[in-house]
Formats: structure tokens, C-alpha cells, sequence
């Protein structure tokens, strides 16, 4: 069996955390922050959790989850 490879722009954009589960960017601190409030861009640069419907996708481009931390 050939190795799999691991979809770089995925793995550029999520990362796993130690309990395997894969979390994200919020949208929205690229620019224009001046008149979003203080505690609306806090909630943003946060990291969440993806959703469970996208996380079956996006396993299928890190396929080795295990060791991309």
C-alpha cells in the first residue's frame, strides 16, 4: 500500500489537539476590527472545535491525525 498524503492546506488551517479532536479559526479578524467589541474580538481569536458534520471530511485530508500536533 502506498503512503497517503496529507492535504496541506488542511493541515495549515487545523489543528489537533491531544485528545485527537480537530479545532479551528473563528471567521472574521482579518481586518475591520476597529467597530467589533472588545469582547466580540476576544470570542474570535479563540480556536473551536470543528463541527461534527465537517469532521469526517476533514479526517479524510489529515490522515495521519496522530502525529500532526
Amino acid at each position: 500500500m502506498p503512503k497517503l498524503k496529507t492535504h496541506r492546506a488542511a493541515a495549515k488551517r487545523y489543528k489537533v489537539t491531544a485528545t485527537g479532536k480537530i479545532e479551528r479559526r473563528h471567521a472574521g479578524i482579518g481586518h475591520l476590527l476597529q467597530h467589533k467589541s472588545e469582547s466580540r474580538k476576544r470570542k474570535i481569536f479563540s480556536n473551536i472545535e470543528i463541527s461534527e458534520t465537517h469532521e469526517k471530511l476533514i479526517s479524510k485530508e489529515l490522515p495521519y491525525k496522530k502525529y500532526s500536533r
